[in-house]
């Protein structure tokens, strides 16, 4: 940045089992509509720590979307907030010490939060709140989510519970449904096939068989959002699954991808979750959580399926 020295990252590095590895970067260099951000915590989400392990990924690439920290250096042209406020930002290369990020692409997070939280919130509380929104009313409508206990899943039920819906969540983990239930989930089953009344929507975050049987969950109209995969298995419908008869009509399966729109403005809804989560009223749902010099060990408790919710690495 400006001759300024370089910063540490965690960067792809294809020699280790982790695929990650700590190294020294050149600094970033914001743009007149960035701000320079001190990071001071990330959160891992499994689709990036997955995506490390891809031998397309060249080595050295810094990754990570989610990450929250202090504005050391305002934008140039005057958008975003001033030098010293705390944030949570959303984009590339977040596994930093510093990053850069547009006015667009950052909330601002009240004073004393702890940045830790609300590193949780971007990739996973964004896509809940915006799949959500995509429904329409929710109010006294019945909603399936599948990996309830995710991070997606988690900010989920409790986003669809707050809206006034009745919350079906499914966790193939019965140690879960406490919990998912203390977030306000109604019912909590361990396959979308085990519910037996039909849903208004369904925000998919498992694919393969699960979105199948949620699909055939659906009532007449209902909508079925598709948000991750991390079954990895394929979903095959039979030429039955679309049906009109017997109430089955009208019935859609969607896309959705965060990042669709590179115009999207998410300040307001950063802004809007970060106070959520600093007032108790959304629980971010951390599972691990430990200093970056452990990224291996919280790489590989998420590629392993060991983790519920959140891993959170603090910097520095």
């Amino acid at each position: 940045m400006n001759g300024d020295p370089t910063v540490r990252a965690l960067v792809v590095d294809h020699t280790v089992t982790a695929h990650l590895s700590l190294a020294e970067v050149a600094g970033p260099v914001p743009a007149p509509s960035e701000a320079l951000i001190r990071v001071e915590a990330v959160s891992l989400n499994y689709g990036e720590v997955k995506g490390a392990t891809d031998p397309a990924t060249p080595d050295g690439t810094v990754i990570g979307w989610d990450a929250a920290g202090v504005v050391v250096r305002a934008a140039a042209d005057g958008s975003g907030p001033a030098a010293g406020t705390p944030v949570v930002t959303v984009g590339e290369a977040g596994w930093a010490e510093l990053r850069t990020v547009p006015a667009a692409r950052l909330g601002v997070v009240p004073a004393g939060t702890n940045l830790g939280a609300v590193s949780t919130i971007p990739v996973a509380g964004l896509s809940a709140l915006h799949v959500l929104r995509r429904m329409g009313q929710l109010l006294g409508r019945r909603v399936m989510i599948t990996g309830a206990s995710g991070g997606v899943g988690r900010y989920a039920v409790q986003l669809a519970a707050r809206a006034g819906a009745e919350v079906v969540a499914i966790s193939g983990n019965p140690a879960q449904e406490p919990s998912l239930r203390a977030l306000g989930a109604h019912e909590v089953h361990a396959d979308p096939a085990k519910v037996d009344r039909a849903v208004f929507a369904v925000l998919d975050n498992v694919g393969g068989r699960q979105l199948e049987d949620a699909f055939g969950a659906l009532q007449a109209g209902g909508m079925l959002v598709s948000v991750g995969r991390s079954s990895e298995e394929d979903a095959v419908l039979p030429p039955d699954a679309f049906l009109a008869t017997e109430g089955r009509h009208d019935r859609s399966i969607r896309t959705f991808f965060l990042f669709g729109d590179p115009a999207t403005d998410f300040s307001a809804d950063l802004t809007w979750l970060a106070a959520e989560v600093a007032a108790g009223r959304l629980d971010p749902g951390i599972s691990w959580r430990g200093p970056w010099t452990r990224y291996a060990e919280a790489a590989q408790a998420l590629l392993d399926r060991r983790l519920h919710g959140k891993a959170v690495l603090d910097i520095n």
